[in-house]
């Protein structure tokens, strides 16, 4: 099926995150798999290139590419390249920390903070996640409470995605105990707090070179100037952006399927078993035929929900469909790419071994396949009497 979904711009672009990948990703991947680190370079060097804060207002250094496709595009290129860890920070970035500063932001918080983010200078984070807090985000216990023009903060976040790396992280704590959903408000805490520190570096299944972190609040006296959005409506505001957070998992759950089929579809020709490639088995037929069916099927879905995004109409139960979906078909195919790949689709030194273990987390994060299937339930649920 012939995809006309990208226009002559984005694969001109997609020509410049694939140079870019070639130059400063690639030759450096292993190093930072076995290290559990992306070096901050590879930060400084996609500000360089365009490959990191697309979105950011061009006053203040970005680009002010609203468009969508073109982070289908790098997410598309992060995964036929198999340096999926790299790409899941850069995500974090340009999908999750940064729009909450675009769009909720003052004038000073933007001028502040998005310049040096556009240049990959600066590294976001979003602390959403407690130790005994997960998809529910109504028990998040981590407070802060007003102290003249300042705000004591006070609590533990896990499973902060960029957690070593970041410079601004934006909390989202407890300000009214007693106001229920309306009691949660966001607030920046900068990377020199005192009393703001890290725990250790997460040692995960997959996505090995991705810094995910532990992080602890202790009296951590945050300026009133770093309340970012309206006090109480914290709730809201997440509410607000966790579409696009979902959106994104989606389209870099369907590249990593596309990306693993690709290559194993390529693998089963040049494989031989019983005389013959493993290709021309009738078996291997059928599952090529199914995983590609499933996968063009998909793709057709998620181009709809981006274009949807674009013109500010996609819905957080449209979302909600295209996370589960797709990143339950990425475990899927995955799963049998390895299968088709035998012995050595166990082995890390080829990419579908690592797509394997970075798959399985897609599943989880962003809200859980049964948190998905809860907001989409609800929505049927109310009907019209």
């Amino acid at each position: 099926m012939q995809r006309t979904f990208f226009e002559s711009d984005h694969e001109a672009y997609r020509h410049t995150v694939r140079e870019f990948l070639a130059r400063e990703v690639e030759p450096h991947y292993e190093r930072w798999e076995d290290d559990r680190l992306v070096d901050r370079s590879a930060w400084l060097a996609a500000g360089k290139s365009g490959i990191v804060g697309l979105a950011v207002p061009e006053r203040f250094g970005g680009s002010g590419v609203s468009d969508y496709r073109f982070r289908c595009i790098t997410a598309e290129e992060i995964a036929r390249t198999g340096t999926t860890s790299f790409g899941s920070g850069i995500s974090l970035q340009d999908d999750v920390a940064l729009p909450y500063i675009i769009d909720l932001g003052t004038d000073e918080q933007q001028r502040r903070w998005l310049p040096r983010m556009a240049a990959g200078d600066l590294i976001g984070a979003i602390a959403m996640t407690e130790p005994g807090t997960g998809s529910d985000l109504q028990g998040i216990k981590t407070s802060a409470v007003r102290d003249g023009d300042h705000w004591v903060l006070n609590g533990q976040k896990t499973f902060i995605t960029n957690g070593i790396h970041s410079d601004v992280v934006i909390v989202v704590v407890r300000t009214d105990p007693d106001a229920g959903s309306r009691g949660f408000s966001l607030l920046v805490v900068e990377r020199d707090m005192p009393g703001f520190s890290r725990g250790r570096k997460l040692h995960k299944v997959g996505l090995a070179a991705q810094d995910t972190a532990e992080l602890a609040f202790e009296d951590v006296r945050v300026p009133d100037a770093n309340l970012l959005g309206t006090e109480g409506k914290g709730f809201v505001h997440l509410m607000e952006h966790l579409p696009l957070e979902r959106i994104s998992i989606a389209v870099a759950a369907i590249a990593a399927a596309r990306a693993a089929y690709e290559w194993t579809r390529e693998y089963v020709f040049e494989r031989k078993a019983f005389g013959k490639p493993v290709g021309d088995l009738q078996n291997t037929r059928f599952v090529l035929a199914e995983m590609l069916t499933e996968i063009e099927v998909t793709q057709s879905h998620i181009d709809q929900c981006v274009l949807a995004l674009n013109a500010g109409e996609l819905t957080a139960v449209d979302a909600a469909k295209a996370k589960w979906w797709a990143s339950e078909l990425q475990k899927r195919v995955v799963d049998r790419c390895v299968q088709l790949h035998g012995g050595y689709g166990f082995m890390m030194e080829y990419p579908i071994g690592r797509a394997f273990v970075d798959s399985r987390v897609q599943t989880l994060y962003g809200g859980t396949t049964e948190v998905m299937k809860e907001i989409i339930g609800r929505d049927i649920a109310a009907r019209p009497a």
